[in-house]
């Protein structure tokens, strides 16, 4: 029953992040760089704090962080590697849509994300459990890829003029090696958070619920990725000459694009507060606990797909490739059910 409540929670949190993108399309206005910052300084800075503040009083997190001084630098680093990740993954989006973006992305950032962890925390992929484990992976893979192919026969069976309504700039060989990078350096998020189990521990030792352990490594996590986003919307800023775009709208503007990108910060956050959450009801040995990033990344899968049905990216791509989709979403839903069948 607990790991049943643990994929519950986690499954909310994925819907919000899968949600996420939907609200920035209502932003008006705006140059690309303007927007991402923004809509960062909510889902990276702000919600992250809150979240640690829910586990710890202001003074207990400094308290974490500066005794565990090298984990908490370890888990800003793989931030910023992720931060690069975030950026092209944006991309992927942009070039493939939300249903294919993501599922290319988030298949590679599975893998990568799941599997180096659980080397470095010293599992055995040969034993029992590390062959549990990567047979979960490979149906995880393999149901992305089936998703994966669902929008290959989407690119044949769309008009170019389809293709450019559902994705304006639909580019699939260009959108494919960005979402592969992307999925790559997304994994580091991951490795942030377990390269921060010792500020994890330590939060818990400092009073924190179990529920809520995690936020504060969260927050270390998203804040080395802000970083790399500030570097690089401010080297954009400059190079488009749009530093004063936010200064120069309008009242309405202004708080329309600023509750947007607020609700889609909210929404992104969600992913990982839920993650947390969840993974507190697993054994912190067993394979659910290992698998929980192939999980939160299988349904993201999922729920993107959906939106990207909502959003009519699927229209006129054919009966096969509808079908595709639904098999890979399928063997995606079974994968996360492979743990407890052994």
């Amino acid at each position: 029953m607990n790991t049943v409540f643990g994929l519950l929670i986690i499954a909310l949190g994925s819907m919000g992040q899968s949600s996420s993108y939907v609200p920035i399309n209502k932003i008006k206005d705006w140059s690309w760089e303007n927007f991402w910052l923004v809509q960062g300084v909510f889902a990276w800075l702000l919600f992250p704090l809150l979240g640690a503040l829910v586990s710890n009083s202001p003074a207990e997190l400094i308290g974490i962080y500066t005794s565990n001084s090298v984990a908490t630098m370890k888990a800003i680093g793989y931030g910023v590697l992720w931060g690069v990740g975030g950026l092209t993954f944006g991309l992927s989006m942009r070039y493939l849509g939300i249903a294919l973006g993501q599922s290319v992305a988030l298949g590679t950032c599975a893998a990568f994300g799941t599997l180096i962890p659980a080397m470095l925390a010293g599992t055995d992929l040969l034993s029992s459990k590390g062959i549990v484990l990567l047979i979960a992976v490979v149906v995880t893979l393999a149901g992305i890829a089936i998703v994966g192919y669902a929008g290959s026969l989407r690119s044949k069976n769309m008009s170019e003029e389809e293709r450019r309504k559902a994705i304006k700039d639909f580019a699939l060989k260009k959108g494919l090696l960005i979402a592969l990078f992307a999925g790559v350096m997304s994994a580091c998020f991951s490795l942030g958070l377990n390269a921060g189990i010792p500020v994890k521990e330590a939060a818990v030792a400092a009073g924190a619920k179990s529920l809520f352990a995690q936020n504060p490594v969260t927050l270390l996590v998203t804040l080395g990725g802000y970083l790399t986003n500030l570097v690089y919307c401010l080297y954009m800023n400059r190079k488009n000459k749009t530093s004063d775009e936010i200064k120069r709208s309008t009242k309405l503007v202004l708080t329309n694009n600023i509750l947007f990108c607020a609700l889609a910060g909210l929404l992104w956050y969600s992913q990982f507060f839920g993650l947390g959450m969840g993974q507190s009801f697993f054994d912190p040995n067993s394979v659910m606990m290992a698998f929980s990033w192939s999980i939160l990344m299988s349904l993201n899968v999922i729920f993107s797909n959906v939106w990207g049905i909502i959003l009519k990216e699927w229209k006129g791509s054919g009966k096969k490739a509808v079908t595709y989709l639904a098999l890979g979403m399928a063997v995606l839903i079974f994968a996360l059910v492979i743990p407890n069948l052994f």
